[in-house]
């Protein structure tokens, strides 16, 4: 779709472009896998590396189907609002060795609640045409719009600019929400709807929450 060799203002420009393609409406019917990314690297690591991870997860059982994972070094700088450009390569790298290509991919990070409404799970969305969801641990942009109740299942809008960019959720009473936004060929309503259905009693729903406990191992045995 596009090469990855730009300098940060370049991507910036290039965010804006891709954003008008995305679609924010449910464009799927079944689903029955839904898998999890997740990026780890050391900011001590001389050489860079960053070790992009992918689990794959049955629904509804949400058991493991099949994890691959991809270790590379990484040049692009870490820049607020253009991880995708560090992380997307080694993730997509990482999904192309799947035997089966899932269903839905839920993302360690922003969709739609981004600066360019481009943050790096409606980015793979695009790249791989498939239902993607953003599920961050720290608000990039937006505020939320009330309150949030402590039980699980608890929701309130992510607002930005007057425009509800995201949701915030609490997937287990009492512990800190995650902040949800679709990322491409999902609503916002459904994106809700996934994560707390694969969640499982943590704070991250489960497809995350397993390719993040992946990716440490791999960094460690590094």
């Amino acid at each position: 779709m596009h090469g990855w060799d730009l300098a940060p203002k370049d991507a910036v420009e290039l965010q804006k472009r891709l954003a008008q393609n995305l679609r924010l409406q449910d464009e799927f019917i079944n689903i029955s896998s839904v898998a999890g990314v997740d990026v780890s690297f050391n900011p001590y690591d001389p050489q860079k590396l960053v070790h992009a991870v992918v689990v794959v997860l049955e629904y509804p059982t949400l058991q493991v189907l099949e994890k691959q994972s991809v270790t590379r070094q990484v040049d692009f700088p870490y820049v607020p609002g253009l991880l995708s450009f560090r992380e997307a390569p080694p993730v997509l790298a990482a999904i192309e060795q799947l035997a089966v290509k899932p269903d839905l991919l839920i993302v360690d990070g922003q969709g739609y609640a981004h600066p360019r409404r481009l943050g790096i799970a409606s980015h793979l969305g695009l790249f791989l045409d498939i239902p993607t969801i953003g599920c961050a641990k720290s608000i990039l942009v937006g505020a939320p719009a009330g309150p949030l109740a402590e039980e699980a299942g608890a929701c309130t809008d992510l607002v930005w600019k007057q425009e509800v960019v995201g949701r915030v959720v609490r997937t287990r009473t009492r512990v800190r929400p995650v902040y949800v936004s679709a990322g491409h060929k999902i609503s916002l309503e459904s994106a809700v709807d996934w994560v707390l259905k694969c969640s499982r009693g943590y704070r991250l729903p489960e497809p995350t929450r397993m390719a993040h406990k992946f990716s440490n191992e791999v960094r460690k045995a590094e």
